[in-house]
Order: structure tokens, then sequence, then C-alpha cells
């Protein structure tokens, strides 16, 4: 029987990687906070998931971080109604509660890029295929106009 346990267990250790297992720890950390928070003012709950997200923010490598503050500076201006919040450690916005854009840092998975991710709670379905998730290296001005329309697109 134990030998049978063993096998699952290392079977489940192989299922996902090191950073998969890392950022469902992370998520679990996160629904531990927000439960804790419960009994808090819906202001004092936005107040401390916003600094949830500049603290992950300010702890990414220089170049993914300078992404993620324009990233957040851009979805506040153009759709402060989502709330910002971590998601599996990402800095994210919701709209009643439900994740409709994300930053993922090249760092997270040790990918050559960021990311900036759409979910299906966004308002982005354009025919029967669509993208939601866009490759960032650098933000121009042309760029931040781009975001600022897909941001507009996604939360109405």
């Amino acid at each position: 029987m134990q030998s049978t346990q063993s096998s699952a267990d290392n079977s489940a250790n192989t299922a996902f990687s090191a950073d998969e297992r890392a950022a469902m720890k992370e998520h679990a950390l996160e629904q531990r906070k927000a439960a804790a928070r419960r009994g808090s003012s819906r202001e004092e709950k936005e107040a401390a998931a916003e600094q949830d997200v500049l603290a992950k923010i300010a702890e990414m490598p220089e170049a993914d971080r300078v992404l993620a503050e324009r990233i957040h500076a851009l979805v506040k201006a153009t759709a402060p109604h989502l709330a910002p919040k971590l998601w599996y450690g990402m800095p994210a916005y919701a709209r009643d509660g439900k994740v409709v854009c994300h930053f993922q840092s090249a760092q997270k998975f040790k990918s050559r890029y960021a990311t900036l991710g759409f979910s299906d709670q966004a308002a982005l379905d354009d025919g029967t295929m669509w993208p939601i998730a866009y490759a960032l290296t650098e933000l121009t001005p042309a760029l931040e106009d781009q975001i600022t329309t897909l941001l507009k697109k996604a939360a109405s």
C-alpha cells in the first residue's frame, strides 16, 4: 500500500513544474489573505489588494517592473472600475471578483517576454477566434494606445 502512495505522490510531483507548483502555492496564500480580510470594509479590502499588487510589482526585476507599473497605471486610468488583485502571484484586474486581465512577468515562468493576458470575462470576442494574450518587451506610446483600446473593450 505504501509503494502505491509513494508512486502517486511522485506522479503528482511531476505533473506540474516547480514554477507551476509555486504559482499554485501563491494562489492558496492569496486566498487565505482574502479570507482574512472578509470582515473588513470594501474600501479596506480594495486598498489592501492594491497594496499587494504594488508590492508584487516592486519585487519584479527592473525590466518587468517597468512594464507592470505602466500596465497598472493604464488599467487604473482606462478602467478604474476594475479592482487590482493578485492572481496566481500576478497583478490582475477584476470586475465583480472575476479577473478580466492580468500581467505576467517574464520571470514568472522563465519566459523570454512578459505578457498581458485577458480572461473569458474580457469582452474581446471578435468572430470565432481572437487573441487573449500579448507578448510585451517594451511599451511605446503607440503600444500604450493599443493597450488602452484593448482595456476599454475588455472592461466594457
